[in-house]
């Protein structure tokens, strides 16, 4: 059994696959770091903010975040979180994302990842638990990739930018206002916006603001309180933009996503033991 312990405690375990859990409480941060293997983070309960030189994730309940080797990443915990993770060996992970993405993780997945977490950490490859890994390895691929994860340079002015957006998101701010800022002709802001991030100012503006309002949905803040923070004129506005990208409203989002935890009877907060700060 491979629970509350540091993943660096056990990864020089010759498996290609390990699993280890760990209990975090509400409003944990676990600094900048990064794992020499891949990890698939999963959760019970609560929230995950991921965040990278290069961009943001929010990973609700019962979904999963994939971070691929290497990456320098720091987490925020939001609600408590009961955090499984899955640790692939570097020269395993072809076929996953080549960026951290927030992803589905099946009811099948949910349950092979409960049984890992319950296995030892030097399992016998040809035994039921080498199989079951074996399994998970191939089930890994199969998780859906979900809108839940934004972009942007890892560093320069347009990065800052950026980053200053998610402190403080305002849906007004515009490519002018932006491209007035960074003393740049729009139509240049506009190439190199798409370049460095990879999409149009405008559907990047519209993520941003997503990612912001998710966690304070699902934390139970009114869609008009937070359609209103992020410089909606009126909740229908922002739930048009919401239902388009993730579709449904934010009522019924939140809603789904909470019910999650108390339909398959999950805690809604960890046990009292605090691990290290690695996750």
């Amino acid at each position: 059994m491979v629970r509350n312990v540091q993943v660096e405690q056990v990864d020089d375990v010759a498996r290609p696959l390990i699993a280890v859990g760990n209990d975090y409480p509400d409003g944990h941060v676990i600094p900048p770091h990064e794992h020499r293997r891949g990890q698939l983070i999963s959760g019970r309960s609560g929230m995950l903010v991921v965040s990278t030189p290069e961009g943001r994730s929010v990973m609700p309940p019962q979904r999963g975040m994939w971070i691929p080797p290497g990456v320098l990443h720091d987490v925020k915990v939001l609600g408590g979180v009961s955090m499984q993770s899955l640790y692939l060996e570097p020269d395993r992970t072809g076929g996953m994302p080549a960026r951290c993405q927030v992803v589905g993780i099946s009811s099948f997945m949910r349950s092979l990842i409960e049984q890992a977490l319950d296995l030892p950490v030097d399992y016998d490859p040809d035994s039921r638990a080498g199989a079951l890994m074996l399994l998970i390895d191939h089930e890994l691929r199969l998780q859906p990739v979900l809108p839940l994860s934004l972009h942007y340079p890892a560093e320069g002015p347009l990065a800052r930018k950026c980053r200053h957006f998610l402190a403080h998101p305002d849906i007004k701010q515009t490519i002018d206002d932006w491209s007035r800022e960074l003393g740049l002709a729009r139509r240049t802001f506009t190439r190199l916006f798409r370049h460095e991030v990879g999409e149009s100012f405008v559907s990047w503006r519209q993520q941003a603001c997503l990612l912001v309002a998710v966690p304070r949905l699902i934390s139970g803040e009114p869609v008009t309180t937070v359609a209103m923070d992020l410089g909606y004129d009126n909740p229908a506005a922002f739930t048009s933009m919401f239902k388009r990208r993730l579709g449904s409203p934010p009522r019924t989002y939140a809603a789904r996503e909470n019910s999650r935890a108390f339909r398959d009877g999950l805690p809604t907060t960890p046990s009292p033991s605090s691990p290290g700060s690695n996750g």
